[in-house]
């Protein structure tokens, strides 16, 4: 399967965010590391609208394609594969430079046992300030895994609007090309995609099962050039040869 990394430079949030330094290495290029410890170098693509970015691609042997504007990750995906003819994909957002590859390996697994499905990563919150935090996406699931909604809210609550422990998203996904290609020829986000801004929310009003794979909190998204520093640190303690 191939990986793709999208990465776009005009991040709202946090413009730049690709070509941000941590610890000596722009944040795409630790994504695409931990990439290739789950697949070889051929089998990893970063897609991009940026010349910059194109730029520090090549600069350090990262295989990239341009994509132009794209409504989200995933359609970007699809503007980097669609001409091809790869038929299972799978997206590593470019904002995870702890990824771990044990945890890309468990969900290509899962979806290759059934790829009728999309699949998606998720873990534990451990932090209820995780669970308030409207960055951090909440998933709601049946006992057997399937996604029943993803909200920027903190859900599930109790009554009283009470922290009982919840699930995140990991940002890890897999996908057929005809998965890919439902999601992309949609042509605008559906509502609920564009009221809670997860694009994973897309797949579902689409009428196609999402199932979510049980990953390790390993995994810090950088959202904010605050987050920057809490992988700093935890390279700092985990990894200081990093």
């Amino acid at each position: 399967m191939l990986i793709v990394i999208p990465a776009r430079y005009k991040s709202s949030r946090f413009p730049g965010k690709p070509l941000a330094d941590i610890a000596g290495k722009s944040l795409i290029r630790r994504v695409w590391e931990r990439c290739l410890q789950a697949a070889s170098a051929e089998d990893v693509l970063v897609a991009t609208d940026d010349d910059r970015i194109r730029e520090h691609c090549d600069r350090h042997g990262m295989r990239v394609r341009m994509t132009g504007d794209c409504l989200t990750g995933t359609d970007r995906t699809w503007k980097a594969v669609e001409a091809l003819g790869i038929e299972d994909v799978v997206n590593v957002q470019g904002d995870e430079p702890l990824i771990s590859p044990d945890d890309i390996r468990a969900v290509v697994r899962a979806y290759e046992s059934d790829p009728c499905a999309v699949y998606c990563g998720m873990c534990e919150i451990v932090d209820e300030a995780d669970f308030r935090s409207p960055t951090v996406v909440k998933i709601m699931t049946a006992p057997d895994g399937r996604l029943l909604y993803a909200s920027r809210a903190p859900i599930p609550t109790d009554k009283r609007h009470g922290y009982a422990g919840a699930m995140k998203q990991v940002s890890i996904y897999a996908f057929s090309r005809k998965h890919l290609a439902a999601f992309a020829n949609h042509g605008k986000k559906t509502p609920l995609e564009a009221i809670e801004d997860i694009e994973i929310l897309r797949f579902l009003e689409l009428g196609f099962p999402v199932r979510m794979v049980r990953v390790t909190q390993s995994s810090i998204a950088v959202d904010h050039p605050e987050d920057v520093a809490r992988v700093v640190e935890h390279l700092r303690l985990s990894c200081p040869d990093s």
